[in-house]
């Protein structure tokens, strides 16, 4: 009886392992014709935007990855390299030719070889930094290079993997780099692939930033748009152009897909403001970059003084008319931008020292918008604030605002550089977050409905409209956000964003980038910034205090329970088979 069971229970096992490698050799086969992936992660980070997706779809050729995230690292950066290597096989999974190599930059040959691939790395854009490392013999300093060259065919682009933001903490920074990987590898893969760039427009004739204040910003637009200057010099035609159709009428289309007015000085025509009106009515976005309060350091630097004036650049009807309104006021922020000055210290000899500028808000982007998520802090001068003002078919989105530690201040203001001396008073910067970016979509109406005479609204060359198809379009109320320092002895342009006094590198450049992809049409792989991973951080001293106990509970228990287990799978199958 016990030799009969024995060969039915063997030949059961036998058919359940048979089935067993039946079911996986099936699964394996329908998994050669239908792609899925399941992602059981509470925040989905594994599952790519489908956006995402469609781009990756439409890469037909070898792109590869040099990623220089090899090497002995502490915790925070295992894990972002371990994220990243993830990353690439998650892009992989979709599209097998996304191929990747990581690379140990401080293992190519010897001392003098090491320098000379770091200055390479360097020329080709990716930023060193600087780790500190401790172990038993001490500590030391170790030089990384967080970030990869991605080449396809004939192009090559850096990338940059760590994100880090001033005075936040290294965990916080790590874990926003963590999540921006998406975004930051569908971007750098997007531009490699795009075919046919699309044109942006640089506005001037209004005393606009010149190619030198906007060389930086200039030269990364390229790499993914056509760009031009555009003077309008009231000619109809400088921002459209007719296009004929089969019915014998022509149309007009425009000729740039983004027009950027950069801190003009100086007010605009009426002819102008008509071209660039009938511009948006036929569907075009514009980046405005306006100050309407007159103020500069160079005044500043030269008499310690100046008086912040009100601007008459002609625009304010038409912005009102579009549904917002830059106010003719300063914003001071506790939360700012610091400036050196130099003193005389002990002994005589000069030093520099760093005070709070509170007329250069340091803005943290907090709304939950793709333009703003996760990108980094945003370096302001002489910013006004801004007012939506009703108007129908047109959704408003703020994008940045200033602090809760506000204080506005309304023209005509005496700016004097005495005021980094002083001790603030916090009662009064008590105003509420003040809004200094505008993001506004939908059909807008023409400043010059029922302002012009019957034969320009006749003309086929104009086409006026009084009515914009679906657009957008974003204002700033500071145009130093889109400058570019100048080097202060050698006058050479400076990356957008990096303050050469502080030696601080802000998300200047990344919220413009972001902006002109947004009104692009790229909005989709800017969802990837979106994503917010939680970081659940330990307590560091609630491990030191309970080292032991810790240890015990992640070491000990673990095979205790494997133990105990084991000891009651035994005593029941002892039981079992003792019965029988």
């Amino acid at each position: 009886m016990a030799l009969q069971f024995s060969n039915k229970q063997k030949k059961n096992n036998i058919l359940q392992l048979v089935l067993a490698i039946a079911i996986i050799i099936l699964v394996n086969i329908i998994g050669k014709f239908v792609f899925a992936r399941l992602d059981l992660t509470e925040q989905n980070r594994y599952s790519l935007s489908d956006d995402t997706k469609e781009m990756l779809n439409e890469v037909d050729d070898i792109v590869f990855f040099k990623v220089y995230l090899e090497g002995d690292f502490p915790a925070g950066f295992k894990r972002l390299k371990r994220q990243t290597r993830e990353m690439l096989n998650e892009f992989r999974a979709y599209n097998k030719n996304i191929e990747y190599e990581f690379i140990n930059p401080s293992e190519v040959g010897d001392k003098e070889q090491q320098q000379k691939f770091y200055q390479q790395l360097s020329r080709k854009g990716l930023s060193p930094t600087t780790l500190r490392m401790s172990d038993e013999q001490g500590s030391s300093q170790k030089i990384i290079f967080p970030g990869a060259i991605v080449s396809y065919r004939n192009k090559e682009i850096p990338v940059q993997f760590l994100v880090s933001q001033r005075g936040q903490n290294p965990e916080k920074a790590l874990n926003k780099s963590v999540q921006n990987l998406e975004y930051n590898m569908a971007n750098v893969i997007q531009k490699l692939i795009a075919g046919k760039k699309k044109k942006v427009g640089f506005l001037t004739g209004h005393g606009e930033l010149g190619k030198k204040k906007t060389q930086d910003i200039t030269q990364s637009l390229k790499e993914y748009y056509s760009v031009e200057r555009v003077n309008p010099e009231g000619k109809v035609n400088a921002l459209t152009k007719r296009k004929p159709v089969d019915s014998g009428k022509p149309i007009v289309e425009n000729k740039y897909d983004v027009i950027i007015v950069a801190k003009p000085d100086s007010a605009f025509s009426e002819k102008d403001k008509f071209i660039l009106d009938q511009y948006i009515m036929h569907g075009g976005k514009v980046m405005w970059f306006v100050d309407q309060v007159s103020a500069s350091m160079d005044s500043l630097r030269q008499s310690a003084r100046t008086m912040g004036l009100a601007k008459d650049l002609n625009l304010q009807d038409m912005f009102f008319n579009y549904g917002f309104r830059i106010n003719t006021n300063l914003v001071q922020d506790l939360n700012c931008a610091s400036l050196p000055i130099m003193s005389e210290s002990f002994g005589g000899e000069p030093k520099q020292n760093f005070f709070p500028w509170y007329y250069f808000p340091v803005i943290v982007p907090k709304e939950n918008h793709p333009i703003v998520a996760n990108l980094n802090n945003v370096r302001t001068e002489f910013v006004s604030t801004l007012d939506q003002v009703k108007s129908n078919d047109v959704k408003k989105t703020t994008l940045l605002r200033s602090s809760q530690y506000t204080k506005l201040l309304n023209t005509p203001v005496m700016i004097s550089l005495e005021l980094m001396q002083k001790k603030p008073n916090k009662a009064e910067f008590s105003a509420p977050p003040q809004s200094i970016a505008m993001l506004l979509e939908g059909k807008f109406s023409s400043l010059f409905h029922n302002r012009v005479p019957q034969e320009i609204m006749d003309s086929e060359i104009i086409d006026f409209r009084k009515k914009s198809r679906a657009t957008s379009m974003v204002v700033f109320s500071d145009g130093d956000i889109i400058e570019n320092q100048l080097h202060y002895s050698r006058g050479y342009p400076l990356p957008l964003g990096y303050d050469q006094f502080t030696q601080k590198t802000y998300g200047n450049k990344d919220l413009v980038l972001n902006t002109i992809n947004y009104l692009t049409g790229q909005e989709g792989i800017l969802a990837a910034r979106a994503k917010d991973f939680k970081i659940r951080l330990m307590d560091k001293s609630r491990i030191k205090e309970s080292r032991v106990e810790l240890q015990l509970l992640n070491t000990v228990v673990p095979v205790l329970l494997v133990i105990i287990f084991g000891m009651i799978r035994i005593y029941l199958r002892k039981r079992k088979y003792t019965r029988n």
